[in-house]
């Protein structure tokens, strides 16, 4: 697994499938090992991401550090946690935001990538186009309903999430069950899978 892991993971950083739609450029930014336990799968870098070229180096990354009770050396450490979004650059801003993770990504590269990732015990799903891509949620289904239906997701092996951007503070306002019901569980099967890794 790890003698395909590397090359693989070096195709993906030198992808240049997209360069002519991104606006700064391709710079492919995920985290892999064939020992991770815990998989995160999120939308896209953001633009300060796309600048240090590390995952969640921003407020949201500070946010979900908190929600799974794990400190940045953990996070980074890539034996036991993997980071891989839906798309691997930064897609753009628009009115509202980042752009969605561009199309081509994940249909040419997670098929390749995700099975090499055999010891992932616990998959998160970042915001609605991972739990889409990964969990088929049909499209225009609420992230609400999504998300309430973490027990089931649960018993998949994987927790879908709201994305813990700071634009995402009214939901979390007006959604207080999140962070009374879902985050202790998750910081318990976080602990939980992370510990079995080491």
């Amino acid at each position: 697994m790890r003698d395909r892991l590397a090359p693989l993971l070096a195709r993906i950083r030198a992808c240049r499938i997209c360069a002519a739609q991104l606006p700064l450029g391709p710079r492919p930014v995920l985290q892999a090992s064939a020992t991770s336990r815990l998989l995160i799968v999120s939308q896209a870098p953001g633009r300060k991401v796309h600048e240090s070229g590390i995952p969640f180096d921003d407020v949201s990354g500070q946010r979900l550090r908190e929600w799974l009770g794990i400190d940045k050396a953990l996070f980074y450490d890539a034996s036991r946690v993997a980071i891989v979004p839906m798309g691997f650059c930064f897609p753009g801003s628009g009115k509202g935001g980042d752009l969605p993770p561009r199309p081509e990504c994940a249909p040419t590269w997670h098929p390749r990538l995700l099975p090499l990732l055999p010891q992932v015990r616990l998959t998160l799903l970042i915001g609605r186009y991972a739990q889409a891509g990964q969990a088929g949620v049909p499209r225009g289904t609420r992230l609400t309903d999504t998300v309430q239906a973490w027990r089931d997701h649960l018993a998949l092996g994987r927790l879908p999430l709201p994305h813990p951007s700071p634009r995402n503070r009214a939901w979390l306002l007006h959604n207080p069950w999140f962070e009374a019901e879902l985050l202790p569980v998750l910081r318990e099967r976080v602990a939980q899978v992370l510990r079995d890794a080491g």
